[in-house]
């Protein structure tokens, strides 16, 4: 696993200073810093309109005693867009952009949602006692 986020860490930011440098060369550097912290700020505000959504469905759902998972997973989707938002570059902004447009934040949250329940099903099974080994019964007691 480590190697393939350190693979991931180096591949970004090399594509990151790619970009950073091709805007750069095309409208300036004054133009491309401030195009930074532009995307930073407007990310950072629909950010928190999103998390503010989320965190009231989820409280909407506690209260009618219901497991708010969905928005657990949502809401940790929403921490990863808003690092990748506060980290300078382009191409970290358009994923943190994908994480917070909300049809996508779903998309991603029912795939990995769904890649979860199908990983934790197959360790269950392969952990599971043989079914050869459970005998199924009702227990009767002698004054019955």
């Amino acid at each position: 696993m480590f190697p393939l986020i350190a693979f991931l860490f180096l591949v970004v930011s090399i594509v990151e200073i790619y970009l950073l440098i091709q805007v750069g060369q095309v409208i300036g550097a004054g133009w491309t810093i401030f195009l930074v912290v532009l995307t930073a700020v407007i990310g950072v505000a629909l950010l928190k309109r999103q998390g503010l959504s989320t965190l009231n469905r989820a409280q909407q759902k506690m209260q009618h005693n219901e497991l708010p998972a969905r928005e657990i997973l949502e809401g940790m989707g929403l921490v990863v867009a808003g690092a990748l938002l506060l980290t300078p570059g382009f191409f970290t902004d358009a994923v943190g952009f994908f994480l917070l447009f909300p049809p996508t934040r779903i998309w991603l949250v029912h795939a990995l949602a769904s890649r979860l329940v199908t990983s934790a099903s197959i360790r269950m099974h392969s952990h599971r006692p043989h079914d050869h080994d459970i005998i199924d019964g009702v227990k009767y007691h002698k004054d019955e």
